[in-house]
């Protein structure tokens, strides 16, 4: 096994709660950045890392990294980095996205150009051939460039890890599976204790909370770019790692895990995902308005992306709903609350202040987990 480098971005903010987790599946941070954790591993982490990782938004295979501050810089020292380690002579290489924060380079598309260029000078140099068929496995490149630093890293994922597989269509403004489960992280919740999400549109926040309780590993229904990287990767080693997964399942585990909507055609949505996701079984989905929220035990969890208004025309209604949202908690005996939301006033009509608040930019959009804690249950 080789030991390499792997990038793994994430929603910015949460940086923390993706290191916990490379930590718990068992390798060594080597950096943490603002929107991405590098860490150590072999072949074998590219798919652990893949299947396990719940807040990861994908896999790099950290290429190189160097300063460039001109162009021509940034041409010899891709040409340096030894691509013919990771790509093969019929393999289809691009630059697939780059992004550039306080850099002299900053032009995505110059940038993709001039490395594409650098990459096929450095292998047919190598493969000593002028012209690449590129009819083999796909080795899509990402590059990011911060304060001038360049770093490049091949993208092991493909399409992004929020798409689980179970989600071919959502309601209104979806949460990413991804966030939702690093927002369930950042509270105390667990298996043995009650969570509902009385805005629960498609069901995001339910169905990962009931992976997490079952242990299905979030990757375990989707392919994954590096799976035909059969020059790098042994095909054997996904085979054992979705063995793995499939180890660690306990699916007839026992759960309160409710999500309310005031919408039944996206109830019905929610109840096809949880299905597809193999957890409809741990889930109570039900048509109900945020003010008949309720639940007659105590130590309960309410966790939520409640509507942000985005639209003007929404924006008007949003006080009533807050207010409501409200004073259904209040009855809620020694519950928690946390909600996800960029509605600025949503603690002066929820009528509390939060005990915490923590900023997250859900795309680009900055919002604000808004934590209401209640008190510990008592020991058993």
């Amino acid at each position: 096994m080789n030991r390499m480098e792997l990038i793994a971005p994430c929603h910015f903010g949460l940086e923390a709660v993706l290191k916990r987790e490379i930590i718990d599946i068992g390798y060594d941070i080597a950096e943490v950045e603002d929107g991405r954790v590098t860490f150590y591993g072999d072949e074998e982490a590219v798919c652990r890392a893949n299947i396990f990782l719940r807040t990861a938004e994908r896999v790099l295979l950290k290429a190189g990294s160097f300063h460039a501050v001109t162009f021509e810089e940034l041409f010899e020292k891709t040409r340096e980095i030894p691509w013919e380690r990771y790509i093969p002579k019929d393999g289809k290489f691009w630059v697939t996205k780059a992004a550039s924060v306080k850099s002299r380079l900053y032009s995505p598309s110059d940038i993709q150009s001039i490395m594409k260029k650098a990459m096929v000078k450095r292998l047919s140099d190598h493969y000593h051939i002028d012209w690449f068929s590129e009819e083999g496995a796909s080795y899509p490149v990402r590059v990011f460039l911060k304060k001038d630093i360049v770093t490049v890293g091949i993208d092991t994922s493909g399409i992004s890890l929020h798409k689980r597989g179970y989600r071919e269509v959502s309601g209104k403004a979806p949460i990413t599976e991804t966030l939702a489960c690093a927002l369930i992280m950042l509270t105390p919740w667990n298996r043995e204790r009650i969570l509902v999400d009385p805005f629960c549109g498609s069901g995001t926040f339910p169905i990962e909370a009931a992976m997490m309780a079952a242990g299905i590993a979030p990757g375990m229904n989707r392919t994954f770019t590096a799976e035909s990287w059969a020059n790098l990767i042994p095909r054997k080693l996904w085979y054992d790692t979705v063995n793995e997964a499939n180890d660690l399942i306990c699916d007839n585990v026992e759960t309160d895990i409710q999500g309310y909507d005031i919408d039944s055609s996206v109830i019905k949505i929610a109840r096809r995902n949880a299905r597809e996701a193999g957890v409809e079984h741990l889930i109570h989905f039900q048509e109900r308005d945020v003010r008949a929220l309720s639940h007659p035990k105590k130590y309960g969890f309410v966790i939520t992306n409640p509507p942000y208004g985005e639209r003007l025309e929404d924006k008007k209604n949003l006080p009533e709903l807050y207010q409501a949202f409200g004073e259904s908690f209040r009855k809620l005996d020694s519950w928690s609350a946390y909600m996800i939301t960029s509605y600025e006033d949503a603690e002066r009509y929820f009528g509390r202040k939060a005990d915490k608040n923590r900023k997250i930019y859900n795309g680009m959009l900055k919002t604000y987990f808004y934590q209401f804690q209640g008190p510990k249950p008592p020991k058993k």
